[in-house]
């Protein structure tokens, strides 16, 4: 399986963006998803998952502001980031796992995509 996110950039705080997970070799629905993201010189953290039909969960810092989906027939995973803040700058990663329950923890996905750089400016 192979992950390929896409659609970050540059904007001002207050704005929205919306990066893309497009995964091959797989097909999504059969898969745990999620997004983390990792700040310079900071850790990667949980931003929000997605299983089975449709389940979510969310990070405190993003719920309400972001929203994960995902498009079985494009076998592509959304996070729609709305209101953004300076302190959601970081390298947004998706992450995958073949399973039909989910975790927050990064250490239990097995295939992750190689990153996209969202930085807010104020």
């Amino acid at each position: 399986v192979q992950l390929q996110a896409s659609g970050g950039g540059l904007v001002q705080a207050g704005d929205s963006l919306r990066v893309s997970c497009a995964v091959s070799g797989g097909t999504i629905s059969n898969y745990a998803m999620a997004w983390f993201r990792q700040a310079p010189g900071k850790e990667r953290q949980f931003v929000a998952r997605l299983w089975s039909t449709d389940q979510t969960n969310y990070a405190d810092s993003v719920k309400g502001r972001f929203t994960i989906s995902r498009d079985n027939a494009k076998n592509t995973l959304y996070l729609q980031m709305n209101s953004l803040k300076p302190e959601d700058t970081a390298i947004y990663f998706c992450a995958a796992k073949y399973s039909s329950v989910s975790s927050d923890s990064r250490w239990w996905y097995r295939y992750w995509g190689q990153g996209t750089l969202v930085t807010v400016f104020s």
